[in-house]
């Protein structure tokens, strides 16, 4: 039986990247190409089955910023499939980032340089939005879209016999200063793409606690630095090219999910010469946090169903 790969934001950047090298590996994969703009999922599908033509690549239209639209996907993918074997939660937004050319040739000249470039720390001012669910953009795209999808796919998640595993998109941007279990969507917060990733950091990690007995496994990576739609909007890419090579991490599709260090987060790495290799990262979080959060997001996922059934109701 093919392997089932369901992946969100598979149609650019590091989404796309992830596609292509997950066929490379195994080109009789059944790959879900989970998309907001179904034209571009249309196009980036028939360029996967031209190189690959043993694959079967569905599609799927979701926006992780709409859960009218994650609701109706998660019915879709019920109805399509008995299992997923692997989730890659990989959609994402860092809204407006604009470059501080202070801080740049400040740090261009310190100690700091490479943690800067690695991390983006200091260098990018955000404005977020409200969406039409009433939560901030940032943090539904990046964090709560991706766990109402998680708990409206359990039943194809959730298999003791053969473990699945979902694997998110973090960054070493994700950093516990910016994080606080009292405003979880960074409404107040200056920095709300460094929140989403450490929240997602916290949920892997809550996900493994509850759902672990239940055969579902989940693990954070890393890309690195990578010149995608995001990284282009700070710098030129011609900046990023001379900077840091392209790479990607398909490592864990080849481990067993319940051998994983959950509190581990995996990161792709490049040589001096080129050859790729694989980090690991202790995370900087404690698990009663991760399921203080957890709880958090079960709370609010209560709310937004309620609102959304009296809303449709009213409609």
């Amino acid at each position: 039986m093919r392997k089932a790969v369901l992946v969100t934001g598979a149609s650019s950047g590091v989404g796309l990247a992830l596609c292509k090298r997950l066929l490379e590996e195994d080109h009789e994969l059944h790959l879900c190409l989970a998309c907001r703009n179904r034209s571009k999922a249309e196009a980036v599908r028939e360029a996967l089955l031209a190189s690959r033509p043993l694959a079967e690549v569905s599609i799927v239209q979701v926006d992780v910023s709409d859960l009218q639209s994650v609701f109706r996907a998660s019915r879709e993918l019920k109805q399509r499939f008995q299992r997923l074997d692997y989730v890659y939660l990989n959609a994402g937004i860092m809204p407006n980032p604009q470059l501080n050319i202070k801080a740049l040739f400040s740090g261009l000249f310190s100690r700091k340089v490479i943690h800067m470039f690695s991390t983006a720390e200091g260098l990018l001012t955000q404005e977020d939005q409200i969406t039409a669910d009433g939560l901030q953009e940032v943090f539904e795209t990046n964090v709560f879209g991706h766990f109402i999808l998680i708990q409206e796919l359990a039943p194809l998640l959730c298999h003791s016999d053969s473990p699945s595993q979902l694997i998110w998109t973090s960054s070493r941007n994700a950093r516990k200063s910016n994080f606080c279990l009292e405003d979880i969507q960074h409404s107040r917060g200056q920095e709300p793409y460094s929140s989403s990733k450490y929240a997602v950091d916290l949920l892997s990690v809550a996900v493994n606690r509850n759902f672990n007995s239940r055969g579902l496994y989940s693990s954070v990576v890393c890309p690195g630095t990578m010149v995608t739609n995001m990284t282009c909007g700070i710098l030129p890419p011609f900046v990023w090219t001379l900077l840091m090579p392209i790479i990607w991490l398909v490592w864990l599709f080849h481990q067993k999910p319940e051998s994983l260090n959950p509190l581990t987060k995996y990161l792709s790495a490049t040589t001096g010469f080129g050859s790729n290799y694989v980090m690991t990262q202790k995370m900087d979080l404690d698990e009663d946090t991760a399921e203080k959060f957890y709880q958090n997001l079960l709370e609010l996922e209560k709310h937004v169903r309620a609102t959304i059934q009296k809303r449709n109701h009213q409609s």
